[in-house]
Formats: structure tokens, sequence, C-alpha cells
């Protein structure tokens, strides 16, 4: 994917303010006694070097939008499904990026927001999301001829989800029902039906989740009452969630992404509401330890975000001036 030759920053230590807002409603945090403590192996082993990332601008969306569903396709460009647009209302709109090109590529069949997306083969597949009400859903996307078809449902109704793929497999984490925040990791293939295969220690809704080797690693998120700085790590093979650490502020209505290695935490709010942060935080995924990899141009929650071809692209989101149509891309340095 070719970037524009314009920097629009380089990224250096300073914070931005970051905060959360969401579909309403939230759950009781519970115990941590069922997540396994810190003191394991993987959270004593050696951090992996410090990274830095600087960022540039590709282009615009066509029209500014937060909370879509995201994913690369196997091309390298990244497809935007749904979310809220500058009215605040949900859209059904589907967008490819590819480069500084930015395609029309079809539509949802309902209009929806706060669903999550993963390229699994091929195909490209929609989980829950929401707009007057969550859906339970599961939708795919055909990104050769456009197509939208209803392939299955989640256990229960879900938006605010967080989603990552390992394999053909896609995990669904934490998420909202409509009316309490969901503490479940549920696992899905093409073909198959979804079944319940992890339990967070407390309901959890607007988490950021990327996939790092067979694991998921788990960042912040809203909680009953607030915001959390929890870093989880959910083995795929033993269905253990463990503590790693905790994030240097709570965050929620982040994006995680994998690069060189390591989560890239990207934007955010570290409260209830506003108090965005232009902050890129990057997560060793064996200790949980966190360190500034960069900032952002400007201070931003609700980015749509996706990895491929050895950057990371981050279109959207919303800052205090509104919705942004901007489409930036991420790389080490």
């Amino acid at each position: 994917m070719t970037r524009a030759s314009q920097v629009i920053a380089l990224l250096t230590i300073a914070l931005g303010p970051a905060a959360i807002s969401g579909c309403g409603g939230s759950s009781k945090q519970r115990s941590h006694s069922s997540v396994n403590a810190p003191g394991s192996p993987n959270a004593s082993a050696t951090h992996k070097p410090p990274l830095a990332v600087s960022v540039t601008t590709l282009g615009r969306l066509p029209a500014a939008v937060k909370d879509a569903a995201a994913t690369a396709l196997g091309d390298g460009s990244t497809v935007l499904l749904g979310g809220i647009d500058s009215s605040g209302g949900s859209t059904d709109a589907i967008t490819t990026v590819r480069g500084a090109s930015v395609l029309a590529s079809g539509s949802l069949p309902n209009a929806q927001h706060d669903a999550q997306a993963a390229t699994l083969g091929s195909e490209v597949y929609v989980f829950g999301g929401g707009q007057s009400t969550s859906y339970a859903h599961i939708l795919r996307f055909d990104p050769r001829s456009g197509g939208v078809t209803v392939v299955g449902s989640l256990p229960a109704p879900a938006s605010d989800v967080a989603v990552a793929a390992i394999g053909d497999t896609a995990y669904v984490v934490g998420g909202y029902d409509g009316t309490r925040a969901l503490d479940t990791i549920t696992a899905w293939r093409a073909g198959s039906q979804p079944r319940v295969v992890g339990q967070l220690p407390f309901g959890l809704r607007y988490a950021a989740v990327a996939a790092i080797g067979d694991r998921l690693i788990i960042a912040g998120g809203t909680v009953a009452g607030g915001v959390s700085d929890s870093v989880l790590s959910f083995d795929t093979s033993s269905r253990s969630v463990s503590r790693l650490a905790h994030l240097p502020w709570p965050l929620t209505h982040s994006a995680a992404v994998a690069l060189a290695g390591r989560v890239l935490l990207i934007g955010g709010r570290r409260a209830l509401s506003d108090s965005r942060t232009t902050a890129i935080l990057s997560i060793d995924p064996v200790s949980g330890q966190s360190q500034i990899a960069g900032h952002l141009p400007q201070p931003l929650s609700d980015a749509m975000v996706s990895s491929g071809g050895g950057q990371v692209i981050v279109a959207g989101g919303e800052n205090t001036a509104g919705l942004q149509s901007s489409v930036l891309a991420l790389t080490s340095r």
C-alpha cells in the first residue's frame, strides 16, 4: 500500500487527554480471583526492546465515520463496514481503503455500528453490532462481489464487541447485550456454531484486542461505572485468562493491532466522557508492560484500524471537533 509523502507527525512523548461514551449501560465489575496472577513465567520474561512509530497521511474517507467494523483484506486494503456518520445515526455503507484510493464497496442489510470484523480466508465476517438494539447476527461480506449474507448468530445479542482472528477462527470478546456488559470470549469458524471458550473476570465493553501467536491481548475497556486499566491475556490452547499488567492509565474506546511482535494501543478515552488521547502505547505481549511508542496528530477515539504489509491503517474516529475522515498509516522506525 503506497504511503503519501507528507509526514503528518513523528510521534513524540507528550500525552493528549482521552475518555469514553457508548451505547448505554454498564455492568458491575466482579472479583478478579478467577484470573491468574501476573507472577507467571510469561510475566517475568524479558521485555522486548522499545518500539517507536511514525504517522503519515494517506487520504480521506468519502465521509467522516466512527465505530465501524474494520479488517484487512488479503491484498493489503482495509474494508470498513457500517459505523456512525456525521448525522449521529448508523450507516450501512461499506468502504474499501486501498492506499490513497477509497472505494464504495456495497452496503450492509441494515445500518449498524459498534460491530467488529475479521477476515477468515477470502471472506470478511462481521459480528454483532447494533442500532437502537444490539444484534446477534454474523454477516459474511464477499469483497469480490460486494454481497452480504447472514451466516450465523452469536449466543446473545452483542454490540460494543472486540474481535480478533487466529487462523480460521474469530474470537469475539465481551460486548453489550442491551442490558449488561458481557464477560464471555466466543470462538467461531465458518460453517460451525459459535462456542463460548473463555470467561473474562468482569463484564467488558469497548475493549481493545489483538492476536499475537495463539493468544489474545485484551487491554482496557469499559467496566461497571468506569474504565479498565487491565492488560489480560487469553490463551486459546488452554482457554485460560491471565492478568499480565496494568496500563499507565485507564483506557477505553481505543483500538489494538499487532505490529512488529507487539500490540499497539491507539488513541482512546481515559474517562467515561471526553479526555481523548493522542498516545500510541506499545504493549509487550509477554509481560503486558506498555510504553509510549508515539502520538497521533490529534486526540482520537473510536477509530477503525487494521494491519498489513508492515503498516497499520487508522481511519476515521472522533475528537473534540467531531467525527473525522482522515486515513493515516503507522509504521515502525
